[in-house]
């Protein structure tokens, strides 16, 4: 079986009504991150995941979760 993180960021991000460009700048990276994360083209180091459990006040379990697919 292969896994793959399924992001629920952009979930969080409209429930909170805050741009990418918002949570970018204050987490310390670019838009185009947090936008690639959104899309599941990339998966953030466990630095950024942590980074952005604590701007939600959530888990990173809530934001991120490991999919297993055949």
């Amino acid at each position: 079986m292969k896994e793959y993180i399924k992001s629920h960021l952009l979930d969080f991000r409209t429930k909170n009504k805050v741009t990418q460009q918002e949570i970018a700048e204050k987490i310390g990276v670019t838009r185009q991150t947090i936008f690639a994360i959104e899309k599941g083209r990339y998966t953030p180091s466990v630095a950024l995941a942590l980074r952005l459990a604590k701007f939600f006040n959530v888990k990173v379990e809530e934001i991120f979760e490991i999919i297993e697919k055949n």
